[in-house]
């Protein structure tokens, strides 16, 4: 199967020339389209890139205030597969402000968000209408919003829960999505009941105003200090309430609960790693089962059943692991990402063998931050880098040169595509600096949510192809 890969960049003069494969345009007409790489190709004197909205399906920006570390998308009561646009979102999310009493938790909803479903393969242009469109840039520009299919801004409501120190990561529980746990720079994990901010949201239809609402102050349900701060944090899918999470002490502690509103938490945790803790991932089919990742390159499968040391553990990359991501359509699979701008997928039932790598990429040359599989598309997964990137990858996908020009012929697409690009990447978001956070949300097929130092995006690629139930269930 061949996808054509988009790059949702466009570079920018009086005129330019669209309709590439990638979704970039080139500003010189006499110039041969080509694909934009990041970090590779150089604009020259007069040229700027921009962003090309027909690349999308939609795509908003917006900001809570100061820059959010972490955040996740809350499951709300909408729809279990949702395709018809505008939408509405709930999200919390945890601030870095400058002083650590100015830090919050902010838990809000996001509606009116707009967008327009693109074919795969374009209806074919009528002739002669190239050069047109290449004159009417300025024209092309002013119907952007009507580009990603809709009109008028999207509406934020923000409700903020005061927090003490900055929130390193935050997480929302699948079952309960009410309750979420945070992690503080300040060394304490705390669990929160924002019921009654998602019930307030949910039943108001009127704008919040950014910026001035009053700060409620909150207790947490329950609060645990560690030795040190940490990142490292996640709810089992499988048994609500439990948790697991880990410092930068290499010390993971599992939270078992008593009630809804109480967690004993074991305070002789699992030890095996020699340097910070930085993710947790709880296995999607066993509920005793989580892995880990370290600042020391490896990763470990820990059975809480079986004690305190881990039940398997191996190299994983040259560099500090970041971030790993346990695939919930395909469990054998599990993708890793690296310091050194390295992610790699692993085939869990390969480990006795000694060799469990299945696909590795060296595409991102700065750290990886956030990687995430789909929610809806076992194959596909998200990548965020410190390179200002946001990469969607298909593994399913190889190169095919004959369906390749055939796709092209169709889309009268004239591509000079590198050579070393793999086939497997299909799409690259840029337009955000210093990306830390990305999710698919799990209820929208297709939408990502990222979080960068200066906001959020959403976004949904126009060439994610993701197959639904027949009935829309």
């Amino acid at each position: 199967m061949v996808r054509s890969i988009k790059s949702a960049k466009k570079i920018k003069r009086k005129s330019k020339v669209s309709g590439l494969g990638d979704g970039s345009s080139s500003s010189i007409p006499s110039m041969a389209a080509k694909v934009w790489q990041p970090g590779v190709d150089k604009l020259e004197e007069g040229e700027e890139l921009e962003c090309d909205p027909s690349t999308y399906n939609s795509l908003h920006a917006f900001h809570i205030g100061w820059p959010c570390l972490s955040f996740d998308i809350v499951r709300d009561k909408l729809g279990l597969v949702r395709t018809e646009f505008p939408q509405t979102m709930y999200f919390v999310a945890g601030t870095q402000a400058e002083k650590a009493s100015w830090n919050s938790i902010g838990i809000f909803k996001m509606s009116n968000i707009t967008g327009k479903r693109r074919d795969l393969v374009p209806s074919e242009p009528a002739a002669g209408n190239s050069d047109m469109e290449s004159d009417n840039s300025d024209s092309d520009e002013e119907d952007e919003d009507e580009e990603l299919g809709g009109s008028g801004s999207p509406s934020l409501q923000l409700r903020k829960v005061a927090h003490e120190g900055c929130v390193n990561r935050i997480r929302a529980m699948a079952q309960n999505p009410h309750i979420c746990a945070s992690w503080a720079d300040n060394g304490y994990v705390q669990v929160w009941d924002f019921s009654s901010h998602l019930n307030a949201l949910a039943e108001s239809e009127t704008q919040g105003a950014q910026g001035a609402l009053s700060v409620f102050n909150q207790a947490p349900l329950v609060k645990f200090k560690h030795k040190d701060e940490g990142y490292a944090i996640d709810w089992n899918p499988i048994v609500p309430g439990r948790l697991v999470s880990g410092d930068c002490k290499n010390c993971i502690y599992l939270w078992e609960p008593t009630s809804d509103e109480a967690w004993n938490v074991d305070t002789n945790p699992f030890v095996g790693h020699t340097a910070s803790v930085e993710d947790l991932q709880w296995s999607p089919t066993e509920p005793h089962v989580f892995a880990s990742c370290s600042v020391d390159g490896t990763i470990a499968i820990w059975d809480a059943r079986l004690g305190k040391s881990a039940a398997a553990s191996f190299k994983a990359h040259n560099a500090d692991v970041n971030v790993i991501s346990w695939n919930r359509l395909a469990s054998c699979m599990l993708a890793s990402g690296s310091d050194d701008g390295t992610f790699s997928i692993r085939d869990l039932r390969l480990l006795k063998e000694g060799d469990s790598v299945v696909a590795h990429f060296e595409y991102h040359k700065h750290p990886i931050t956030s990687i995430e599989w789909s929610p809806h598309e076992a194959s596909t997964l998200a990548v965020s880098s410190s390179d200002n990137q946001l990469t969607i990858w298909d593994l399913s996908l190889e190169k095919d040169d004959e369906e390749e020009a055939e796709f092209r012929a169709k889309t009268k697409e004239q591509v000079n595509a590198p050579e070393d690009l793999p086939p497997q990447l299909l799409f690259i978001h840029q337009g955000q600096k210093d990306l830390k956070e990305i999710h698919w949300h799990s209820q929208i097929p297709g939408m990502i949510v990222s979080t960068a130092a200066d906001g959020f995006n959403i976004l949904m690629p126009s060439n994610i192809q993701t197959t639904l139930p027949s009935d829309g269930a």
